[in-house]
Order: C-alpha cells, then sequence, then structure tokens
C-alpha cells in the first residue's frame, strides 16, 4: 500500500497542477493585455506539401486578417503540388491580400525545414509567423500573437489548439489532445518550464533566428517546432504560451493511422525530452486508477479519479472550447491506458512513419542517413 500512495501522490498532485494551470491560462484570457498599437510588418512562412483536410477554409483564414501590414509566403517544392493550385485560387479569389508562391526549397533531412530556409530568403519583414498549413484562424489572429513581441523578453509566442474531427478515430485522437497533451503543456508553462513551441503557431523575430543559425540550423530535427523555440530561448528570452487558441482539423484519419501518429510523438518527444520522459507516466492517472480499484484502493482510486476528470473538463471544454472535450471528457481515464501503451511502445524503437516516409531518429531527436 505504500508503493500505492508513493506513485498516487505524484499523480494526484499533477492532475491539480493541470486544473490549476487551466484555470490561470482562463484567467489570462479574461484579463486582456492593453493595446499598445505595436503592429510591426509581419512575413507568414507557410511550408506546404499536399492538402490538409480543410486546406482551402485553413488559407482564406490566414489571408483575412485585421493587421495593417503583412504577407503570407506559401512555399512548395514541386509547383505541381495539389496545395499550389489552392494558393492560386487564393491570389485569385482575395487580390488585395499579399500572397506569394515560393516554389523550392534545400534538399535537407527534414524536407518542411529545406523549404522555410527558402521562403526566408524571399521574406519582406522582421517579425514571422511560422505555423502548419491545416491551422484555422480569427481575423484578430496576428494582432493576438505578434503583439507580445513588443517585451524584448519575449522570444517566441506559441499557441494551443483544439481540434475538429469528423471520424470516430479522430475524435480520439482529439480527445487525446484536449485532455492528455493540452494540460501537460499549460502544466510545463505554470511550472516555469521554458523550451516550448508547437507548429500551430511560432512568432519570432528574424534577427534571433539568424542568431541561432536560422533554419538551418534545424534541417536535422524531426521536432523542427521545438527546436526552434528552444534556440531562441537559450539566448535568454522566454517562450510564451498565447491565450490565442487555433483550430486544425484530422481528416479521415483511420485508427492505425491514430497510433503511428501518437508514436511518433511519443519517440520525437522521447528523443527531445531524454530522461524526463518518463517521467510522463505520472501524467496517465487512467493506469494508477485501475491499479488502485484492483486492489481495493477505493478511496484512492476515487479521488484520482475526480481530479482526473477535473482536469480534463477544465483543459478540454473550459480552456479549448473544443466540441470533443465537451462530449467525450469523461473517456480521459481510458485515453490514459491508451496513452501508456503508446509510452510504453516508444522504448521499442526509433523509428517513425511521417507522411510517406519511413525514418530514424537518433538519441537527440535528429533524422539518422
Amino acid at each position: 500500500m505504500r508503493a500505492l500512495w508513493a506513485i498516487f501522490l505524484p499523480a494526484a498532485a499533477y492532475q491539480l497542477l493541470a486544473i490549476a494551470a487551466g484555470l490561470r491560462q482562463l484567467r489570462r484570457r479574461r484579463s486582456k493585455r492593453r493595446d499598445s498599437g505595436f503592429r510591426p510588418g509581419v512575413s507568414v512562412l507557410k511550408p506546404l506539401r499536399g492538402l490538409d483536410p480543410n486546406t482551402y477554409e485553413a488559407f482564406v483564414s490566414q489571408a483575412r486578417q485585421d493587421y495593417p501590414v503583412f504577407e503570407i509566403l506559401f512555399g512548395v517544392r514541386d509547383e505541381n503540388d495539389a496545395a499550389a493550385e489552392q494558393v492560386r485560387r487564393l491570389r485569385r479569389e482575395i487580390p488585395d491580400a499579399s500572397i506569394r508562391l515560393i516554389v523550392g526549397g534545400a534538399d535537407t533531412p527534414n524536407g518542411k525545414v529545406g523549404v522555410l530556409m527558402e521562403l526566408a530568403r524571399h521574406a519582406r519583414y522582421q517579425v514571422w509567423v511560422v505555423n502548419d498549413s491545416d491551422i484555422k484562424v480569427t481575423p484578430d489572429y496576428l494582432g493576438e500573437v505578434v503583439a507580445p513581441l513588443e517585451d524584448s523578453h519575449i522570444g517566441v509566442v506559441t499557441c494551443l489548439y483544439r481540434v475538429k474531427a469528423h471520424t470516430a478515430p479522430a475524435a480520439w485522437e482529439a480527445l487525446g489532445i484536449a485532455t492528455d497533451f493540452m494540460p501537460s503543456t499549460l502544466v510545463a508553462q505554470l511550472i516555469g518550464v521554458r523550451e516550448f513551441g508547437f507548429g500551430s503557431t511560432l512568432a519570432f523575430r528574424a534577427d534571433d533566428l539568424g542568431r541561432v543559425g536560422g533554419f538551418a540550423a534545424l534541417a536535422d530535427y524531426i521536432a523542427d517546432d521545438y527546436q526552434l523555440a528552444r534556440r531562441i530561448t537559450r539566448l535568454g528570452r522566454r517562450a510564451l504560451l498565447s491565450t490565442y487558441i487555433v483550430e486544425t482539423a484530422l481528416g479521415d484519419a483511420s485508427w492505425a493511422g491514430v497510433w503511428r501518429h501518437q508514436l511518433r510523438w511519443a519517440r520525437t518527444i522521447r528523443a527531445s525530452k531524454g530522461a524526463g520522459y518518463a517521467g510522463l507516466l505520472i501524467a496517465h492517472a487512467g493506469v494508477w486508477i485501475a491499479i488502485a480499484a484492483a486492489m481495493s484502493a477505493w478511496l484512492p482510486a476515487a479521488v484520482l479519479l475526480t481530479a482526473r476528470m477535473a482536469s480534463a473538463w477544465v483543459t478540454g471544454a473550459l480552456v479549448l472550447c473544443s466540441s470533443t472535450g465537451r462530449r467525450l471528457w469523461w473517456l480521459a481515464p481510458c485515453w490514459d491506458l491508451y496513452a501508456f501503451c503508446i509510452w510504453a511502445a516508444s522504448y521499442a524503437g526509433r523509428q517513425v512513419r511521417w507522411r510517406d516516409r519511413l525514418l530514424r531518429i537518433d538519441r537527440a531527436g535528429r533524422i539518422a542517413p
């Protein structure tokens, strides 16, 4: 029983931290910062490959920004890429927006970074925003994510995201993102972790990226978003989690696809975090609830279950305003059992599938030759 309590207490403490972190994020959202009028010119860099769910709607949302001076640079390696035609359509339908399609990119292990290197050569402005191709936003997006950069101590601004799911497997993965991955991010911010950044949004100064070697310094890494934030924060600047939430879509994900996607994430995070990755096991409260119940330790099981349900609701339903989080939050302990299997499988190899490529990553998170 002592061993059970030794695990139960950290697991319960983590869930309480997740609740506190979620409530803190809600308070930050409600106390909007004063608008200082900081509106530097912005270059939005969007590397593309193929079509993601809701691609065109996402493009339109990026082009229709209530922001004075910005440009969007879309990059593809092949001018016949299906995404390129959607960019041409966007230029026809929103002719007033400053939109350019750049074809080409350096031959790098991480192909996305190779395209970003090419886009950087064409960027006009000194504040850059990089986000994934399927990110959908509202007209106040650029103003929200760029404003914190007025503070010279802030080097990177990144965003939480909610997932729009159209199938049962996609909804299952969306549940995990809303009630497991996003709470872990909020906890990291609460306890002072400096190095975090997501492909959903990375806003930063071009000069800061130049000081750490530019995009070329990220070319060998699979987690280029994390590596970018890590390098800029090592200049002595902070990474800030914005209160703005972007939206993405998972489309017609299969159960096998969800497993591969989650396993890629897990192995990438393990390579990035090193020994600290093992500690994530504490976050999988459903595992410890099941063990406590199997040992007839009903009080610890009930307390931990209550805390887990509360943290899932606070982040999934209240912070993210996720439709999946609001419908399925009560399944969070079941997700934890699945996440435990992913966690264990992440130690069984270093191969990951990224789109149509099978890659091997080394201990530092670099793509092995």
